[in-house]
């Protein structure tokens, strides 16, 4: 037998044999996009903005499916500012019949853009919500509060948003 075609028949063997045991492999989890309104207050302005929100959740242990890590990643909008929000950290969640609702705790960077000027202060979120299961299988619609707290030099500034939208479970 040829070298390539012990390297052919290897690789084909690894596939198929591969394949049953990944699918106990493949972990729970689900994808959220939605839109989001946030409440911004530093030491001296409060402003409110208009953007989006999108997460991934992974729940890693088919054993603990109430625990689950997530990255998060958010957008606002405002004449002249942009602040985007990047974050990770982990969920809690429980599922009642149709309800799942969920608090979480991370932490990441803010990116803001103010005519110009950028910062990128760490930031620290929290959180939760709820999700309830509708007629489609495997959707969710989740409504979601967070609060999140970045602190630039000696200014502190305190961050509150609500979003809304589609979950897909897989």
């Amino acid at each position: 037998m040829s070298k390539t075609a012990a390297a052919v028949l290897a690789f084909v063997c690894l596939t198929l044999f591969s394949i049953p045991m990944s699918a106990q492999l493949i972990p729970n989890g689900n994808v959220y996009a939605g839109v989001s309104y946030g409440n911004f207050t530093n030491v001296v302005n409060k402003q409110s903005y208009r953007g989006w929100e999108g997460s991934v959740e992974v729940i890693p242990f088919a054993r603990h499916l109430h625990f689950g890590a997530v990255v998060d990643a958010s957008g606002y909008y405002r004449s002249g500012v942009q602040q985007y929000n990047f974050l990770g950290g982990v969920r809690l969640s429980g599922t009642y019949g149709k309800w799942r609702p969920f608090v979480q705790a991370m932490g990441g960077i803010q990116r803001v853009n103010s005519g110009g000027t950028i910062y990128n202060p760490p930031a620290i979120d929290v959180g939760g919500g709820a999700d309830y299961k509708i007629f489609f299988k495997n959707f969710s619609w989740r409504v979601q509060g967070d609060y999140i707290h970045t602190s630039y030099a000696s200014a502190t500034q305190n961050a509150y948003r609500a979003s809304t939208g589609i979950v897909w479970r897989f």
